[in-house]
């Protein structure tokens, strides 16, 4: 299965909706460019392989590419079947590239399952309290501001207050207790934000 997305906004909202083994980024997309959506894909912990498409052939310009995150770079005017090798190239590399299992103490998250578990219990989250677990987990020893929990999690349309951010650290923390988590796992620092807590 194909899906095409006319500007990277769109694009987005794919990837966030669907699982995908490849993507293939046009540098020039409206709304978000490919290298910037490269950056965000990788910044938010996605894996699968991408394969730049460009008419800008600049040494330069590869560099920026390949350097977002991108796995692969085609220039424009390109053949077929060589766009076509490329793709199968990355996507024989992508099965061997299994994304680790994220731990801190009891909790397990899974990103090729997408479960959560605590003491090998499953945690009902939602999609939104998983990416933001995910978000701690990839980055352990971060302390978190609301902004930045805001324009992580939240990257396109009306970003909403950070009182958001409040309420769903407020129902993560209530789902983890109810499975055996303490109330503090994820900890406030004051005047700071969040973060997990420092294993003792």
């Amino acid at each position: 299965v194909v899906d095409i997305a006319a500007d990277g906004v769109a694009g987005w909202e794919f990837v966030e909706a669907f699982k995908y083994d490849l993507l293939l980024l046009d540098v020039m997309l409206p709304k978000l460019d490919g290298i910037s959506f490269c950056r965000q894909l990788r910044s938010h912990g996605y894996r699968m392989p991408i394969l730049l498409l460009t008419a800008k052939d600049t040494t330069a310009d590869i560099v920026t590419g390949l350097d977002a995150g991108a796995d692969d770079y085609a220039i424009k005017p390109y053949k077929l079947q060589e766009l076509m090798a490329r793709i199968r190239a990355l996507l024989r590399r992508g099965c061997n590239n299994i994304p680790p299992i994220l731990e801190w103490g009891s909790l397990r998250l899974d990103p090729n399952s997408c479960e959560v578990t605590y003491n090998r219990q499953p945690v009902p989250i939602t999609a939104k309290e998983y990416r933001l677990l995910e978000l701690f987990l990839r980055q352990r020893d971060k302390t978190f501001s609301r902004g930045a929990i805001l324009e992580s999690l939240w990257s396109f349309a009306e970003p909403p207050g950070e009182d958001t951010v409040k309420t769903h650290i407020k129902r993560l923390r209530q789902k983890l207790k109810t499975v055996g988590a303490p109330n503090d796992f994820i900890e406030t620092v004051y005047g700071m934000g969040y973060r997990l807590k420092p294993k003792p």
